[in-house]
């Protein structure tokens, strides 16, 4: 009988997952950093260097992140390009994603959607389907968890609560975000994922083979770690 994955090897393979994940925010900071280096007048890089924090980057490293795109510490040359396209079934897509050789990360994006049965979309060719927003995610496994996260988020100047699954997820305006979600955190209420997102307007229910396919794309394109963020329309099971 074969055996599993060793603990090594498990430790290996969770160690690969955290170093993407750090790449994509370190980054994000440095990027982030060209506004200024300062958090306090910085919206998006207070954003970037908490969301490191919760992923338990240290701060020396987010320093240094910090001084390289805000030029103190050597020059930055990462640039921000967004891809719209197509996925299998016809799902709209947005690519967003950060690189210093812009012909290499069209070349993946562009061989990924090609391989799961998309493509490539001109500029605003499915940005209409989406709006920017602020989204708060919240679990509520009741109705009464629902309504007080409900009055909870009105309180808090947010403009809409939808909920499904089992979760409420509270959106309001990006630049009210912050407010909002400090607001939440003071009536004790934790979200289990926050950020300013591409929201579809609608979604678009895919049969289960198509969602295969369409999540195998998902989980390319996480890999590149050109990539930074993939919002879609897809309906897929036990998504909200």
């Amino acid at each position: 009988m074969g055996r599993g994955p060793s603990i090594e090897g498990r430790k290996n393979a969770e160690d690969a997952k955290r170093g993407k994940i750090f790449t994509k925010l370190i980054r994000e900071i440095t990027v982030a950093a060209r506004n200024g280096g300062d958090p306090a007048t910085n919206a998006r890089l207070r954003i970037g260097i908490e969301k490191a924090l919760s992923a338990n980057m240290t701060k020396d490293t987010i320093e240094r992140a910090v001084k390289r795109g805000s030029g103190a510490d050597g020059a930055d040359n990462m640039e921000e390009l967004r891809y719209e396209g197509y996925g299998p079934g016809g799902v709209a897509l947005i690519i967003d994603a950060m690189t210093d050789n812009s012909v290499r990360t069209v070349a993946d994006v562009r061989h990924a959607l090609s391989k799961h049965g998309g493509n490539l979309g001109t500029t605003g060719s499915v940005a209409f389907q989406f709006s920017r927003v602020g989204e708060l995610v919240f679990d509520t496994p009741s109705p009464e968890a629902e309504e007080k996260i409900l009055e909870a988020a009105l309180e808090a100047g947010a403009d809409d609560v939808v909920n499904g699954a089992g979760q409420s997820t509270v959106l309001c305006a990006p630049e009210s975000f912050e407010a909002v979600k400090a607001a939440m955190l003071a009536a004790g209420f934790e979200p289990i994922s926050d950020a300013v997102v591409m929201r579809p307007e609608n979604r678009v229910a895919v049969d289960p083979e198509v969602a295969e396919t369409f999540e195998a794309l998902l989980d390319w394109l996480d890999e590149l770690d050109d990539v930074q963020e993939v919002y879609h329309n897809a309906s897929l099971p036990q998504s909200t």
